[in-house]
C-alpha cells in the first residue's frame, strides 16, 4: 500500500509496514527510525521517508552452518524506503564504530523501540571511535563536494550533505561523542557566528526546494567549506587509532538478547 492510497498518517503507515515485516520473515524489531534528510532537519516537500530498522530472529536461526542473510529491504516507492539490519550485523558495524549505525541509534524519529534496544545502545555506546567516525564524516564532505558543488548551478540541498558532515567533525572534536542528528542542534553548537545567517537562509530556501532544482553556486559557501575540508584532514591524519578491539561486551548483550 502506498502513502498516497492510505488514510492514516505516515507513522500509522510505517507501523502497519514494519507489523508486516515481523509477520512475514518471523522476526522482530527492536528499533526503527527515520534517517536521511528528514530526521536531519531538512527535508524537501517531495522527500521521501527513510526508515531503518534492526531486528533479531530466533535463536535457532543463529546456530546454523549454512550461510545468512543479515538484511531485510521491504518497500521502495516514491514516498517508501525500508530496510533493516539484523541484530548480528548491526553489532558487527558497532564494532567498526559504523557512524551511519550511530545515527540512526541518534535519530530524532522513532517510529518503534524496545526496552531491548535501549540495553543494546548501552552496550555499544563505548565502540564509538572518535577517529573513524571524523575519517567517515569527512570523506562523505568531500565526496559530495567534489561531486555536487563545483558547477556554476548546483543542488541546494546537497550543500547539506557537506555541511551537516562537516558540522559532524567539529562536534566529535569538541566533545568526544556521537553528533546529534538534527542539523539545527549541529549548526547551534558548532557553526561558526559569522556563518550562521549564510546557513540559516540557506536552510530556508532548500525547503522550499524540490529535490532536483538548482540554483547558482554561493561561491563565499564554497570557500568556507574547502577551508573545513583542508583542516580536516590534516587533523584526522593526526588521530590516534581510538577503536575498541575488544568483543566481550557486544557478545554478551547479543547472547542475552537472543
Amino acid at each position: 500500500m502506498k502513502y498516497k492510497d492510505f488514510e492514516g498518517s505516515i507513522e500509522e503507515l510505517v507501523s502497519l509496514k514494519l507489523n508486516e515485516i515481523e509477520k512475514k520473515e518471523h522476526v522482530t524489531i527492536l528499533h526503527a527510525v527515520e534517517s536521511g534528510s528528514r530526521a536531519w532537519g531538512f527535508a524537501s516537500p517531495d522527500s521521501d521517508f527513510d526508515v531503518r530498522f534492526i531486528y533479531v530472529r530466533d535463536q535457532r536461526y543463529y546456530l546454523g552452518l549454512q550461510p545468512r542473510q543479515d538484511f531485510i529491504d521491504w518497500a521502495l516507492d516514491e514516498t517508501l524506503d525500508i530496510n533493516g539490519w539484523d541484530l548480528c550485523k548491526a553489532l558487527q558495524h558497532f564494532h567498526k564504530s559504523n557512524a551511519t549505525l550511530f545515527e540512526w541509534a541518534n535519530s530524532p524519529i522513532v517510529y518503534h523501540t524496545t526496552p531491548a534496544w535501549t540495553r543494546i545502545y548501552a552496550a555499544a555506546e563505548k565502540y564509538f571511535s572518535c577517529k573513524s567516525a571524523m575519517y567517515h564524516y569527512y570523506g562523505t564532505a568531500r565526496k559530495n563536494y567534489h561531486e555536487h558543488l563545483t558547477d556554476a548551478l548546483v543542488k541546494y540541498k546537497k550543500y547539506f550533505y557537506v555541511l551537516r558532515p562537516i558540522l559532524a567533525c567539529k562536534w566529535i572534536e569538541k566533545k568526544a561523542c556521537p553528533p546529534p542528528v538534527l542539523f539545527e542542534l549541529l549548526a547551534r553548537e558548532v557553526l561558526e557566528d559569522d556563518m550562521r545567517d549564510t546557513i540559516y537562509q540557506l536552510v530556508e530556501r532548500k525547503k522550499q526546494m524540490t529535490e532536483s532544482e538548482k540554483a547558482p553556486r554561493i561561491d563565499h559557501l564554497n570557500a568556507y567549506i574547502e577551508k573545513e575540508l583542508g583542516y580536516y584532514k590534516t587533523a584526522i591524519d593526526s588521530m590516534a587509532d581510538d577503536r575498541t578491539a575488544d568483543w566481550s561486551t557486544l557478545n554478551e548483550i547479543f547472547l542475552d538478547t537472543i
